[in-house]
């Protein structure tokens, strides 16, 4: 699945399959999956799917399953159960770990409409997979920990469940949580890694990144007020709390957020593989470099 020649026509010698990580983007965003809302079928057959994909590349375990079955009250008093799916590669140089995170959920059916979460967070997902490819045949310096985080929409709660359950990933062992919300639009070739400001150590190992396909890398909403400000707007927001440092890979928002022409077929192709690909070199870097 990994290839080292150009593909699909984009010119560039790519780390990763631009093929799978496109149709797994489209399986991921397809009406089947009735926009991944939590607690419904169409949920259930991402993770299905998800969980499928892990386990053909070989990720490990925890306690013998992906599924991490969480309870949750919503923001309306209801209770509700969540599932992330979660699995591991084991580093080569260190106890500790980069936790990579991208939530699958997303807004369901309203009406006759389906919130299909192509770029929201289809695309997150789909990079998770690539990088999970990519880094088990070349095999990190720290353990990696991916993790595909349920009911993010309702208010992060699979993050939180993530980190309040030390049993499958000891938080005081995590160095790092790279998380990616929406990573496939843009006009203008824009790539953002937020969180350096809180975390200045990890700007100039993002500097070092090679971003493939002109995509540019830029830095920033991560201070001062209001929606500007992406400190807690996704799964990386809880990790922040509980102290453990962050970047955060987005795009800014764009006409097809959270409404139901958020398709694959809106979603800017080739930047989406350039992004991924680009991603993927952030965290080669802050791997290798990162102590």
């Amino acid at each position: 699945m990994l290839m080292a020649l150009p593909v699909l026509g984009f010119g560039q010698y790519f780390k990763i399959d631009s093929a799978y990580v496109l149709e797994d983007l489209r399986k991921l965003s397809h009406d089947a999956a009735e926009g991944r809302k939590t607690g419904t079928n169409g949920a259930e057959a991402a993770r299905r799917f998800i969980s499928k994909q892990m386990d053909a590349i070989g990720v490990k375990k925890f306690e013998k399953k992906y599924r991490h079955d969480f309870s949750f009250t919503t923001r309306d008093g209801d209770k509700m159960e969540g599932v992330n799916i979660i699995g591991y590669i084991k580093g080569n140089a260190s106890d500790s770990a980069f936790v990579i995170t991208a939530h699958y959920d997303h807004l369901g059916v309203v009406g006759e409409d389906i919130y299909n979460g192509a770029d929201d967070n289809a695309s997150g997902v789909a990079a998770l997979l690539a990088i999970m490819e990519y880094f088990q045949t070349h095999t990190p310096r720290h353990n990696i920990v991916f993790a595909a985080l349920d009911a993010e929409e309702m208010g992060l709660q699979g993050a939180k469940a993530l980190i309040a359950d030390s049993s499958r990933v000891p938080m005081e062992l995590v160095k790092l949580n790279i998380n990616m919300d929406m990573i496939s639009v843009s006009d203008k070739y824009e790539l953002y890694a937020a969180g350096t400001s809180h975390y200045q150590k990890l700007k100039p190992l993002l500097e070092r990144a090679e971003m493939t396909g002109g995509v540019k890398l830029k830095f920033g909403h991560d201070t001062g007020e209001g929606s500007d400000n992406w400190t807690y707007s996704s799964d990386h927001g809880p990790f922040h709390q509980a102290g453990i440092p962050f970047v955060y890979f987005g795009v800014e928002d764009h006409e097809n957020y959270h409404k139901p022409t958020d398709t694959f077929e809106n979603v800017h192709k080739k930047f989406y593989v350039n992004s991924v690909n680009s991603i993927l070199n952030c965290i080669i870097s802050l791997d290798v470099n990162l102590n």
